[in-house]
């Protein structure tokens, strides 16, 4: 009889503990509801393309069993699919792991973790998910329970618009050219010889001055002689020389433009003149150039005295380089300089344009360039800058203006191949910049954040296409820095996300009424995170009506929760 009471005993014992060990995980289940969460942030944020979450756990007082193993698991749930974020195991007082542990008492535990953002995520909730365990039970599932909304994704408004660079032509319509010619006399003579007009220089400028004048793109602006003596001998006899070589100058000078025809010779002030008694800087200047043995001692002399009676003396008195300098210097400071000055007057605008589409080839390289400039259709545009490159392929302007205007066109892969083109011509800051654009574009942040910082030589556009990487990495304050005060979309977003709405709104005003949806829309945002419902209807409003497809988004927008519930934003977004 002792032998059977004692097997029936041990058999209330081994009940009585499956009892209690199913008994415990079933208060788990039981009183799941008395477990707390602290969510961080809620609704929850995307940043740099990820949903991060700190969720603070509290187990209540005699909740957490001690000889249960938990598994929890944040999981983010949207329309058609669920993210979850990597598990905790906890652990019971009695449970010997390595686990966190939970005392029976009450106790608590902090996670931090993230997972990749998609659109889905846009309207979403956060769940925890547990199951418990007591040795090598079948666990037992503690129901889930929504501990946040998500997923704020204010950030994925930014617009990835990198900046490309245009590299301008070098078009004059207006090319000033000036003819020059230079008349030589005699010593202590001012008439011009037959000899002179016979010149190299002279007869130049004499047939220049012909064709000029048969021109129709040719314009006379004016003239000019300059007449001088050599400063040797007294001042008195140099002025009149001077003076006289001018008047020469100008008979022949004004013979030469009549027989030519230039009507434009006979205007107030075409004509400009003046003389020089004693030409000491020309002289300066060919001392320097010449090979005289005692030159350095005359530049000496010029340095030393002012005045020009003790110059002459103290040259003079070199005897041996003076009747050098008599033989090669002081002849050729005795002249009159002509001057001519013609404007070569390019094709108009209307002839340029013209050319372009009919007779592109007879363009030059500075009128082709130019010549794209003067549409607004991209598909002209490109044709020009196309044939620009054809007929000057050593011109990696031409070959940069086609990958640029590609880019405008949304046509990345073969902007890449017309940039790269331009970089086998010339590797400088645009061209880095228009590759670090085509990096941006194909999603590579790393490679257009190392090209874009080599290319901060090409001015602010390099700042505008950082800032954008900046907002793309959620480091909102660098990328205000970049975009600086100049009023943009992606600006306005910058400074909303770094925390100041008011100079957010206030730049998406400088704005003005541009058509665009994704301002107005970003008004709203500005309105709604500052408590201001008319200014989140009005812009809600006008944002749809120009963009329809924001509708949907506004529906999902948890930027708007606060309204959702109200018949005025209902009757915007429906």
């Amino acid at each position: 009889m002792k032998k059977i009471k004692r097997n029936y005993l041990t058999s209330i014992v081994v009940a009585a503990f499956l009892l209690s060990s199913c008994g415990g995980l079933n208060k788990m289940v039981d009183k799941s509801s008395d477990v707390s969460y602290q969510v961080q942030p809620n609704p929850l944020e995307m940043h740099a393309g990820e949903v991060e979450v700190t969720v603070t756990t509290k187990f209540p007082e005699k909740y957490f069993n001690k000889k249960a193993v938990v598994v929890a698991t944040p999981v983010l749930k949207y329309e058609g699919g669920q993210a979850e974020f990597e598990s905790t195991t906890l652990q019971g007082e009695k449970v010997e792991a390595n686990n966190k542990v939970i005392s029976f008492d009450g106790g608590e535990y902090s996670y931090t973790g993230k997972v990749p953002y998609t659109d889905e995520m846009l309207r979403s909730g956060l769940y925890v998910e547990m199951s418990a365990q007591i040795k090598e039970k079948t666990p037992v599932e503690i129901p889930g329970i929504k501990i946040a909304d998500g997923v704020i994704a204010t950030p994925a408004l930014v617009a990835v618009n990198p900046k490309t660079i245009l590299v301008g032509d070098k078009f004059q319509r207006i090319i000033p050219m000036t003819l020059d010619a230079d008349i030589h006399y005699v010593i202590n003579k001012s008439n011009v010889r037959d000899s002179e007009l016979k010149s190299d220089d002279i007869v130049a400028m004499q047939e220049k001055v012909k064709a000029a004048s048969e021109s129709e793109r040719k314009e006379f602006t004016g003239a000019s002689i300059s007449a001088y003596a050599s400063p040797d001998g007294e001042l008195d006899l140099n002025t009149a020389l001077a003076e006289d070589r001018q008047e020469s100058a100008e008979r022949y000078l004004q013979r030469l433009l009549k027989k030519a025809e230039v009507s434009e010779a006979d205007s107030t002030g075409f004509l400009a003149m003046q003389f020089t008694p004693e030409d000491w800087d020309g002289f300066k200047k060919l001392m320097e150039e010449s090979d005289i043995e005692d030159k350095e001692l005359i530049l000496r002399v010029l340095s030393m005295y002012s005045d020009p009676v003790v110059r002459e003396k103290e040259i003079r008195n070199i005897s041996a380089a003076f009747e050098e300098i008599a033989e090669e210097v002081l002849p050729k400071l005795r002249r009159s300089m002509l001057n001519i000055n013609i404007d070569k007057i390019g094709y108009s605008d209307e002839e340029i344009s013209e050319l372009a589409k009919t007779n592109p080839d007879t363009l030059n390289l500075e009128e082709i360039l130019y010549a794209a400039t003067l549409t607004e259709d991209l598909e002209e545009k490109l044709a020009i800058y196309k044939k620009s490159a054809e007929n000057f392929p050593e011109c990696f302007r031409a070959k940069n203006n086609v990958g640029h205007v590609y880019v405008k066109m949304g046509k990345v892969a073969e902007a890449k191949e017309a940039f790269l083109a331009a970089k086998e011509l010339k590797e400088n800051d645009v061209i880095k910049n228009n590759l670090g654009a085509i990096a941006l574009l194909e999603g590579d942040l790393a490679k257009a954040e190392e090209l874009f910082s080599a290319a901060m030589g090409a001015g602010d556009v390099v700042n505008y296409n950082l800032g954008i990487i900046k907002i793309k990495q959620a480091d909102y304050d660098a990328a205000v820095n970049y975009f600086g005060n100049k009023p943009s979309f992606n600006a306005a977003l910058a400074q909303l996300l770094n925390g100041d709405t008011e100079k957010s709104l206030s730049t998406l005003n400088q704005l003005g009424d541009v058509d665009c949806g994704m301002v107005y829309y970003l008004k709203a945002v500005g309105s709604a995170r500052s408590d201001r419902e008319e200014g989140v209807l009005n812009n809600l409003r006008t944002a749809v009506g120009k963009k329809s497809e924001l509708k949907d988004h506004a529906k999902k927008d948890l930027e708007f929760a606060k309204y959702a519930e109200s018949e005025a934003f209902a009757s915007i977004v429906e």
